[in-house]
Parts: structure tokens; C-alpha cells; sequence
């Protein structure tokens, strides 16, 4: 079960304690931050790409999408999301439960800059009834990302919020 590698990940570094399973599901922005009474621009969402054939993920604020012109000027490629199967076989973790820690081999994490605006925030962890709050830094430390990107719109003040 992927949380169950997601909790020892965290034991390993000391903050197991910190991953909480909910009673109800947090599988989505919303559901999340209904469980978690938070605004759902602190779910930090997890979102499964294929960049080159190579499994990417971008973990952004939950009112943040994915602006395909940024994407595509960062990466080279047209935005495309993986498919629930794929994202279990090259991720290794489910959507609703898809998190940037505990990953398999070959998954390159990225974060996105509509993080930066909190003091903390809450991905998944590798279920869709579990979570961890964390500073962006550490975030980026337990995630192991290689960068931080601007690909996404809707969140900034006065930037309009399409679909991605």
C-alpha cells in the first residue's frame, strides 16, 4: 500500500508522526480541504505528467492550473496528464493519493512557484484519506524535486483561473 511506504519514508526522516490518515476522504482539492478545514489553495496537488516518456510530477497550490504555454516553453512538450493506470505503474501511487515522496525510480519532481505564497501546506501521502503539512522548503527537501518551476496560472491576484 502506498501509504504504508509513504509513513516509513517519513519514520526514516524522523517525522513519521507527522503523516495523518483522515476519517474522510481527501482525494481531491476540495475534499481535502474540507477535511482538513483549510482553504483549498493550501492542498498542495500532485499532477502526473509523461515529458519525453520520462514520469514527471508537479506538485502546485490547490487553485493553481496548469497554463499551457508556460508548460510547453518549460518542458519542451504539450502538457499530458497520465491515465489512472499509468500513473499507479510509473508513479506508484494512485490518483487522489498521488504524492512526490516515496516515488519510484526514474519520477522527476518539480514544484511549482504558487507554493511559494504559504507558510505551509498539505500533499497527499500516498492515499486518498491521508495527508502531511509541510513548509515549502521542506517540501522541497522530502520530495527531493529538482527545481522550481512557473507553470501555472489562476492564482495569482487579478490572473484569471481556466481549467487546466
Amino acid at each position: 500500500m502506498s501509504v504504508e511506504k509513504v509513513k516509513a519514508f517519513f519514520t526514516a526522516q524522523g517525522i513519521g508522526d507527522r503523516v495523518r490518515e483522515l476519517e474522510e476522504s481527501s482525494a481531491t482539492v476540495q475534499l481535502a480541504a474540507q477535511a482538513l478545514n483549510c482553504e483549498p489553495c493550501r492542498i498542495a496537488k500532485t499532477l502526473s505528467f509523461l515529458v519525453n516518456s520520462a514520469p514527471v510530477l508537479i506538485v502546485a497550490a490547490g487553485d493553481a492550473r496548469i497554463d499551457n504555454p508556460r508548460y510547453k516553453a518549460r518542458f519542451g512538450v504539450k502538457a499530458r496528464m497520465l491515465k489512472p493506470d499509468e500513473t499507479v505503474r510509473l508513479i506508484g501511487h494512485a490518483v487522489g493519493g498521488v504524492c512526490p515522496f516515496a516515488v519510484n525510480e526514474g519520477v522527476t519532481v518539480y514544484l511549482d512557484e504558487s507554493l511559494k505564497r504559504f507558510e505551509t501546506v498539505f500533499p497527499a501521502c500516498g492515499s486518498g484519506n491521508s495527508m502531511i503539512e509541510l513548509t515549502p522548503g521542506e517540501l522541497e527537501k522530502y520530495s527531493s524535486a529538482a527545481a522550481w518551476v512557473d507553470v501555472c496560472r489562476g492564482w495569482r491576484p487579478g490572473e484569471e483561473n481556466a481549467s487546466a
